[in-house]
Formats: C-alpha cells, sequence, structure tokens
C-alpha cells in the first residue's frame, strides 16, 4: 500500500450505489477509486490487473456473489484486501465472509459515517468490523468446530511458529512478539515467512481469519 494514496475497487452491482461510493470516497485526499465492478468475476479480473489496495465488495451481485469472489481473491492470493459493504446484516454474513477472507464488514446504512475509515482500517492490514459485532465473533467462535484439515495444518507448525501466529492475528507487531517470545523482530519476521510457506498467510487479515477458524483467539 502507498503511504500516501490508497487504491479502491468498487463492486456492487447498481450503478447509483457505486457513484454514490465514490462520492463519499472522493471527499479523502488519501483514497483513489481506479476501478469499478458490476458483479464479482469483474472484481476478481480488476483487482488481477489493477492491484488495488482494498476491494470494496458487495454480497448480493450475479453472476458470482461478493463471498465467492472474496475466497477467490484470497486463494489468488492477490493483495488487495476486501471490505465487505452490505445491506445484510452481521448476525447470518459476518463469520461466513471472514472465514471466506475478507478483511472488514461495514453495512450500507453506515457507509457514510464510517466509509472512508473502514477503507483505511482494512488497507493497513487491520480487521475492521463494528464494535456491536464483538458478541457475534465469539458466538461464532464457541459454536464452530475447528475444521480437520486446517486443525492438522496448524498441528504443522513448530510450537514458536504457532506462537508467533496467534501474536500476529491478535494484531502485535513484529518488535512486541519478539519481546514477548525473548526473540529479536528479524527472528519474528522469519517465522512469518515459514508460516507464509506452510500455510499461505501473508496479511494480518489471514492470520485472523485462520485463527478465527481454529479458535485460536479464545484461547
Amino acid at each position: 500500500m502507498s503511504e500516501e494514496l490508497i487504491r479502491v475497487i468498487l463492486a456492487d452491482d447498481h450503478a447509483v450505489v457505486r457513484a454514490g461510493l465514490k462520492a463519499v470516497l472522493g471527499a479523502s485526499r488519501d483514497i483513489q477509486v481506479v476501478g469499478e465492478a458490476s458483479n464479482g468475476a469483474e472484481a476478481i479480473a480488476l483487482a488481477e490487473r489493477l492491484d488495488p489496495d482494498v476491494v470494496i465488495m458487495d454480497l448480493s451481485m450475479e453472476p458470482m456473489d461478493g463471498t465467492a469472489a472474496t475466497r477467490q481473491i484470497a486463494e489468488k492470493k492477490l493483495r488487495a484486501r476486501v471490505l465487505i459493504l452490505t445491506m445484510h446484516t452481521e448476525e447470518d454474513y459476518l463469520i461466513p465472509v471472514l472465514e471466506a477472507g475478507a478483511s472488514g464488514f461495514l453495512m450500507k446504512n453506515a457507509a457514510d459515517r464510517e466509509l472512508v475509515d473502514a477503507v483505511r482500517t482494512v488497507a493497513r492490514g487491520d480487521m475492521f468490523v463494528r464494535a456491536s459485532a464483538t458478541r457475534i465473533l465469539a458466538q461464532g467462535i464457541g459454536k464452530k468446530d475447528p475444521l480437520a484439515t486446517e486443525r492438522a495444518r496448524f498441528e504443522r507448525l513448530t510450537e514458536r511458529e504457532q506462537n508467533v501466529l496467534k501474536f500476529t492475528a491478535r494484531g502485535y507487531s513484529a518488535p512486541e512478539i519478539g519481546e514477548r517470545l525473548c526473540i529479536s523482530p528479524k527472528t519474528v519476521d522469519t517465522y512469518k515467512q515459514r508460516i507464509g510457506d506452510k500455510l499461505g498467510l501473508t496479511h494480518r487479515a489471514e492470520y485472523i481469519s485462520f485463527a478465527l477458524k481454529l479458535g485460536l483467539l479464545s484461547e
């Protein structure tokens, strides 16, 4: 991500909605809309071609919806982070889209107040969800049984790699992790590289999504 400019793609099947979002974002000098898509497939193609920092993704689109597009962006290991912007509530969609690889979730009725902050948050590698969604996250962690395959992948990590993964998912920086584990920040980065090689995780949002699947954040 550029330190001065956040490049954004808008993915929504309504041109009027895209125009409104573009107007909201246009008031911020550090955000630039570089492309627009009307469905998930177009969003993926633009993300591959334009390499944006953030894709603002609607959920209800045809022929490919936002959840499927988000999953493919994550599987393709594109640099773009996905911010879900939808009319649907968190109760039904928050956990599934985070597990698909999204970095944030915002309802459209709050876009005029929170969209710019949400874009900036996910662009710097953090997760954006409303404070009221904490309960939903906690319930999702409690109800979900860790997938056997994902648990097996996690267990293949060394104990030190597991600790680095957990601390990273919880938002600690490399120096902070190094202090807690009595290792240098450079060594922490080495462990992150090994985690990336073994699990395919690069951004903190991916660490969070993986940790959510296995209930690691509640340990």
